[in-house]
């Protein structure tokens, strides 16, 4: 059964999703992350994807704060995201209470420094974060894009045992126009043992049990919630 792993996204503490990556195209859809993330919790949810636009954008870790409150006052298996570039933020990060981290920016910057985090924590505490779009990976909250195409980074990470992906369509997220399959499919063709993470373009529950036919273990969905387009109850009954 696929797993299914909710999103908040955070700026200036708040609950948000963007559009694309867009700043600009921010919607805020509640003051206070810990009810949202609370509400998950009743839903029966276990897990949360945590995200630190702020802190992308900044190239350090801003909202600990929130993770801090989240992670002391719900039993939420957290995986955070978004300005973890040092050792510092890592610290920052696992002490404020977080399960796993996921990194895509500094696994793109100092590969080195992330892969010595890989040997500290193991590959089921680092996440490898490859965001991309047109098949190429971009990094700092997606406001930088590079000339890496992501089967080659990814095929990169696979021969330093990297076990768990989150991968995101960028040119996908936030559209609610369904997630990219296709894509999806190439990667776990090339590395059918990944653990691969969808994310990005869920609209409807179908996208989640598309996702699930074409052999993907777990998917992150954030807007689709939001905008009631996939309700908690159907969340909560595939668990």
């Amino acid at each position: 059964m696929i797993e299914i792993i909710p999103a908040i996204d955070l700026i200036d503490g708040k609950c948000v999703r963007l559009s694309q990556g867009d700043y600009e195209a921010k919607k805020v859809y509640n003051e206070d992350p810990l009810a949202v993330a609370k509400m998950f919790e009743d839903a029966g949810l276990k897990r949360l994807h945590l995200v630190d636009l702020d802190g992308a954008k900044a190239k350090h870790v801003v909202n600990y704060n929130v993770l801090q409150r989240i992670a002391t006052q719900t039993s939420l298996v957290i995986d955070f995201g978004g300005g973890v570039q040092s050792d510092k933020d890592l610290d920052i990060v696992f002490n404020s209470g977080a399960s796993m981290v996921t990194g895509g920016s500094v696994a793109v910057r100092n590969k080195d420094l992330f892969l010595s985090w890989v040997a500290r924590y193991g590959s089921e505490k680092i996440i490898l974060g490859a965001d991309c779009k047109d098949h190429k990976i971009a990094v700092s909250g997606w406001q930088e894009s590079t000339s890496i195409d992501i089967l080659s980074f990814l095929d990169e990470y696979r021969k330093d045992g990297l076990s768990k992906v989150v991968c995101t369509d960028i040119s996908k997220d936030g559209m609610l126009q369904g997630p990219s399959i296709d894509l999806y499919k190439d990667i776990l063709t090339a590395y059918p043992d990944l653990y691969l993470i969808a994310s990005g373009g869920v609209s409807c529950f179908q996208d989640i049990t598309d996702l699930e036919k074409a052999g993907l273990p777990a998917v992150i969905l954030g807007k689709a919630i939001y905008e009631n387009r996939v309700t908690l109850k159907e969340l909560s009954s595939h668990n």
